[in-house]
């Protein structure tokens, strides 16, 4: 089966808002002295404005992933990409530090909504047998977005100011509206709904919600949370992160509990685990590496702006191949069999010193095969969840298990306390990558989620017809509910 004029035209609809996720990421991070400057801020201030997007994605992740399962993907990737756009606009007119950080948590909400709204439409849109190419092509998204803000900000910000990249960043939203307007919706999504028989449309959040008490409760919990995290992430809570800490944990894996039901919750737990290694090891690279260049090797800013350039499309390049690896070789096996391939890089690249040239090939071989395989991470959770769910779940999931891309930067800057950065770096990549692969690579989450449930299907969106642990057009356990689901193959 070939893809489809409409596939392609849903694959650019959401490319289009990962570009803008990589964007934002790098854009925050060019003009965060800039903005520092303008509003006379403190750099652990300053920094805090980075963090403010992970306060909210967790929340924006799951709701806008449930308004996906009961609505429909298009509605659900419109709504995220329109917070998007409303955040990044109101950071252009921002007047002080609070105003922006405000903008900053609406981003955060729109940049999760994005993820699980984006992929699952995808995936669920694109032939069966081409899905981790369709993950892997819609991530590279992502990296390109690095490499445009990179790019513009040193036309942009010396002439017009740090406020226009924000402005900027708006035309490509806009853009990303106009085509998902016309969208069909996902089939996927469609034919699990005609499927039941009530037509009952799904609602991921009603463990959540049946009872007062248990309502109130949830409600007291997500409050809990998101303060605890507000705490961690700004100077609010200096001297108390640890516990804090602890306590937005907690509360996170309560919802995860819940959500999971009695069959899916010690999936769900794992998952997160999982996802949050990811981060770990993916993300003192992506936050470090031009302090790195500046601090040890001395770089000039040109040079930086050169191996930026390299990592950037290394990554891209690494999102296209692992798409079609994982096709080839099952998602599974390409994910962990490409992180192994990527250890022979770590330590090569920050042994390289006076060549500029030899380490932007090593950089761009380590993304490609140790960030580029992230393209197939939407792929890997999304095939645990049923249709019904799936949405919600994969939004869940991935946004509190991406808490470690906040943590990744902090302990690598530990960790440099008492070794030079670039050691520092090279044994948290190396030492957290041996996890994810055995975490991956040994199905771990699969394991113990089948210590719950022991007919969980391998993959719901790539079934293998007879193979184990398949039912034939049965039903699938909710993981919302514990319950059965109806989930048309």
């Amino acid at each position: 089966m070939e893809v489809t004029r409409p596939q392609w035209k849903a694959m650019f609809a959401a490319w289009i808002g990962y570009l803008l996720d990589g964007f934002d990421f790098v854009l925050i991070t060019l003009v965060l002295t800039d903005i520092a400057d303008e509003f006379h801020l403190r750099t652990a201030t300053a920094a805090s404005l980075i963090s403010g997007a992970f306060i909210t994605r967790w929340l924006g992740g799951a709701a806008l992933g449930a308004m996906g399962d009961r609505y429909g993907r298009r509605a659900a990737m419109i709504t995220s990409i329109l917070l998007y756009s409303l955040g990044t606009f109101a950071c252009g007119f921002a007047w002080d530090y609070s105003s922006l950080f405000v903008a900053r948590l609406v981003i955060g909400l729109g940049m999760a909504g994005e993820y699980s709204a984006g992929a699952t439409y995808v995936l669920e849109s694109w032939p069966t047998r081409w899905r981790n190419r369709a993950s892997g092509f819609l991530i590279s998204g992502y990296a390109g977005g690095t490499v445009l803000a990179a790019d513009l900000y040193k036309w942009v910000v010396p002439h017009w100011g740090w406020r226009w990249m924000f402005w900027i960043g708006v035309l490509p939203v806009l853009v990303a509206v106009w085509v998902r307007r016309s969208l069909p919706e996902a089939g996927d999504w469609q034919r699990q709904i005609a499927a039941r028989p009530d037509g009952e449309r799904p609602n991921p959040f009603r463990p959540l919600f049946t009872g007062r008490i248990r309502g109130w409760g949830n409600t007291v919990l997500a409050a809990t949370a998101s303060v605890a995290l507000f705490c961690v992430f700004t100077p609010v809570g200096a001297g108390g992160v640890p516990w804090l800490s602890g306590v937005a944990a907690l509360c996170l894996i309560a919802f995860a509990v819940q959500l999971g039901g009695r069959r899916g919750w010690l999936l769900y737990v794992s998952l997160m685990a999982t996802v949050f290694c990811a981060f770990l090891y993916s993300w003192p690279i992506q936050a470090l590496l031009p302090t790195y260049l500046k601090s040890d090797l001395g770089y000039a800013p040109a040079q930086v702006t050169d191996v930026m350039f390299y990592a950037g499309f290394g990554t891209m390049a690494g999102c296209w191949l692992a798409g079609f690896v994982g096709d080839l070789l099952g998602t599974r096996r390409a994910y962990a069999y490409t992180l192994l391939a990527s250890l022979a890089f770590v330590f090569p690249v920050f042994a390289v010193r006076d060549s500029l040239p030899a380490l932007g090939v090593l950089i761009f071989v380590l993304l490609a095969l140790g960030q580029g395989i992230s393209g197939i991470l939407p792929k890997y959770l999304a095939g645990h969840f049923p249709t019904a769910t799936r949405a919600a779940s994969l939004g869940f999931v991935y946004n509190v298990g991406a808490l470690g891309g906040a943590v990744a930067p902090v302990l690598g800057a530990r960790l440099a306390e008492g070794m030079p950065l670039g050691r520092a770096l090279a044994v948290l990549t190396f030492g957290l990558t041996l996890v994810v692969i055995l975490l991956v690579g040994g199905n771990i989450p699969q394991r113990l989620g089948r210590l719950a449930y022991r007919q969980a299907p391998d993959d719901h969106l790539v079934p293998e017809p007879g193979g184990a642990g398949m039912l034939p057009a049965r039903a699938v356990p909710g993981p919302a509910s514990g319950d059965v689901a109806p989930d048309a193959p």
